[in-house]
């Protein structure tokens, strides 16, 4: 196996471990490690949607086996993360390179603080 696929898997344990553990924060951790393994800042972003949504939908099975959901809240925020994915899904194909890295940086700052 290459150093490159090692370091995919490596950084798809890390997104996976963070997206379990904080609730879909691996996103803010994969467009970045993707980046390292190689993709563009917007192959990375659009991927990282796609590599989060299998962890994402394990990580609310195995929180809901454990009664750990609040199904009050699913429709309200599936509207909302549906307006907001496809507006994002819009932008990126259309926003400048350095705006999208800027706005990525500014979530990742205000998420960490």
């Amino acid at each position: 196996m290459g150093k490159k696929k090692i370091l995919q898997i490596v950084c798809g344990c890390a997104v996976g471990l963070a997206n379990s553990l904080f609730g879909g924060g691996g996103g803010m951790l994969a467009v970045p490690l993707l980046q390292k393994t190689g993709l563009s800042a917007r192959e990375a972003h659009a991927t990282a949607i796609l590599v989060i949504l299998p962890v994402s939908l394990f990580s609310f099975a195995l929180y809901a086996v454990r009664g750990i959901v609040d199904f009050s809240v699913l429709i309200p925020a599936a509207f909302g993360v549906t307006a907001g994915g496809a507006l994002g899904a819009f932008l990126l194909g259309r926003l400048p390179r350095n705006i999208v890295a800027l706005v990525f940086a500014l979530l990742q700052a205000f998420a960490g603080a």
